[in-house]
């Protein structure tokens, strides 16, 4: 069975630094693409946040993170989202999903797995 487990969420103030990271188990993602997506209040959509294609390391950003975001993985199935300058509107419980056809896409429904999410709280 497929499992994402996100970790490293807390209560950062403005302007601090977070990595979030993300446990893959029960598959081989090396030939999935790997994204974040956020969703910043209850009742709001979820966001795209930024993806990584395993093979090749191709990553995608939204808009709004761009310059302050990182996504990476390792070769150990964890991918980490590492984020700087971070903005009080960057508050919001943030989740880790998968992609077996390995797009770079930014819409929900393109992934597949999702994890549970993780809390990120910026304070002003």
């Amino acid at each position: 069975q497929v499992q994402l487990v996100e970790s490293g969420g807390a209560l950062v103030q403005a302007g601090g630094s977070l990595r979030l990271s993300c446990a893959v188990s029960g598959h081989t993602f090396s030939s999935y693409t790997m994204g974040w997506f956020r969703r910043q209040a209850p009742g709001k959509e979820r966001e795209f946040v930024a993806a990584i294609r395993w093979i090749g390391g191709s990553t995608n950003y939204a808009d709004s993170v761009k310059g302050r975001f990182t996504i990476s993985r390792d070769n150990a199935n964890t991918v980490y989202l590492q984020m700087n300058s971070l903005k009080p509107e960057d508050t919001a419980v943030y989740y880790c999903a998968g992609d077996r056809w390995a797009r770079l896409r930014i819409a929900i429904r393109d992934y597949d797995y999702w994890g549970q999410g993780t809390q990120v709280t910026v304070s002003s």
